[in-house]
């Protein structure tokens, strides 16, 4: 069985989709239509923007979307999951590779969410940091005791934990985890904090977003980032969704679940190696593909 990854946030690199616009007319038009539908040209950026310009997140989500999604598009028969995943955004292009939402609908929910992320950021100062080389369990007990928001909000893979939080929480967690034994706790260069409750007013955006789009039967189950199985009801699609928001990326246990219910090869769609890189540390035997 064939599955099918899509990687979130911090996969983008300027350049990134220029060859796919160039060399497929399909990708092209598919572009274009993006441009229309965001208000902007965003193929400047992505080919020829500066990584400060695509680093903001109303830029990095729908560039990273549009180069997995027309990644999927262009590569036609070749192309069929048996079932799919994505990282956090990720979850968003993997929607549209089952069949489950329209490329358009698709961008749309995802240039609403980046713009409702980006406020929600705005609101209080906060962050994410890597956790790594200390047991998920002493993470999520540790986080637990500070009182401050901070929480676990990326299972990356074994050993390799990202918690979120506000900027203190955070500060408090690193120092405790550091003496508790963690290799290294290393704060991450991003907006906010993804995943965690601070995220609540962009998560009630969000939802009134996705009731008010046309979701359809997937092709295949959708291993979603919430209760990291596999989903085919369209309510459950919905509802996940909406609670990724402000809940962890169960990614460690979605591959071990992906292995378990027979998956033979795993597959990256869109830019970078991230998600392999991932695989690798929990089943180096794994074949695994980029697209």
């Amino acid at each position: 069985m064939k599955a099918y990854v899509f990687p979130g946030q911090g996969s983008q690199f300027v350049g990134m989709g220029k060859d796919l616009y160039e060399n497929s007319e399909l990708a092209k038009e598919m572009f274009e239509k993006a441009n229309d539908i965001l208000g902007f040209r965003i193929t400047d950026i992505m080919f020829d923007g500066t990584d400060e310009q695509l680093k903001q997140t109303n830029v990095t989500q729908p560039a990273i979307f549009l180069h997995s999604v027309i990644s999927a598009a262009v590569a036609g028969e070749d192309f069929k999951p048996d079932m799919v995943a994505g990282h956090s955004l990720g979850e968003f292009s993997a929607l549209v590779a089952n069949k489950t939402l329209l490329f358009e609908d698709g961008l749309k929910l995802v240039s609403q969410r980046a713009e409702a992320m980006q406020k929600a950021c705005e609101i209080e100062p906060s962050t994410m940091a890597a956790v790594l080389g200390i047991e998920d369990e002493k993470v999520e007990k540790i986080c637990a005791e500070i009182d401050d928001i901070v929480v676990p909000a990326n299972y990356n893979t074994e050993g390799q934990i990202v918690i979120s939080g506000s900027i203190s929480g955070i500060d408090k967690a690193a120092e405790k985890l550091t003496e508790a034994g963690a290799k290294r706790v290393v704060k991450l260069n991003v907006g906010g904090a993804f995943h965690s409750p601070l995220m609540e007013p962009a998560r009630e955006e969000l939802a009134a977003a996705i009731e008010n789009t046309v979701f359809a039967k997937p092709d295949c189950p959708i291993y979603q980032n919430v209760p990291a199985t596999a989903v085919t009801d369209i309510d459950e699609i919905k509802k996940n969704l909406v609670a990724q928001l402000t809940a962890p990326v169960k990614w460690t246990q979605i591959m071990k679940n992906m292995i378990a219910d027979g998956a033979t090869s795993y597959t990256e769609v869109g830019p970078g190696k991230v998600l392999r890189g991932l695989l690798k540390k929990i089943d180096r035997k794994f074949p695994t593909f980029g697209l």
